[in-house]
């Protein structure tokens, strides 16, 4: 297999979870797996990304768009330029599935991109994402930072972090 387990981290009962030195010269693919078996509120999950220094970016760097697939009504589209942070997965009571694919990280004279797709439940709706981010300044990421835009509790949150190797 291409993919190489670097961490992975679990947290129950949390707003926030970040997770750090997990982004290296090693790779310049990475693939996190989140998964939470509910949260306490309906609300977005967000995503910070914490520089070299230790320190969360929260600067208004990050664009983003992302397509709400909803299975009751509309679709939506969700966008932002020069936000300080992007928006994934919307959380539910019922729990979230999340896949995110982040690419150059750590290389200083790179962006940082990613890519993510969700599942979640509202009720008893399906709720789907999609979407893109771009960090639009280049110095090194080596953590990420995931919280509960209401500052919602997430429950069992469990994140695994994989190398991805281009061979």
């Amino acid at each position: 297999s291409n993919l190489r387990l670097i961490n992975e981290a679990s947290a129950s009962s949390v707003a926030s979870l970040s997770i750090t030195d997990i982004f290296s010269a090693d790779f310049d693919i990475y693939k996190l797996a989140i998964y939470s078996d509910g949260f306490s509120g309906n609300s977005a999950l967000n995503v910070r990304y914490i520089n070299s220094l230790g320190t969360v970016v929260t600067t208004n760097r990050y664009d983003y768009a992302r397509l709400l697939l909803k299975a009751d009504t509309s679709f939506g589209e969700d966008r932002s330029t020069g936000a300080t942070f992007y928006h994934t997965g919307e959380l539910s009571d019922n729990g979230l599935g999340q896949l995110l694919y982040i690419f150059t990280p750590f290389i200083s004279t790179s962006r940082t991109y990613s890519l993510f797709q969700n599942q979640s439940m509202s009720s008893t709706n399906g709720r789907g994402g999609k979407g893109i981010t771009f960090l639009t300044h280049t110095t090194p990421i080596t953590g990420i930072h995931l919280y509960s835009d209401n500052g919602g509790t997430m429950t069992n949150l469990n994140v695994k972090t994989y190398g991805v190797r281009v061979e």
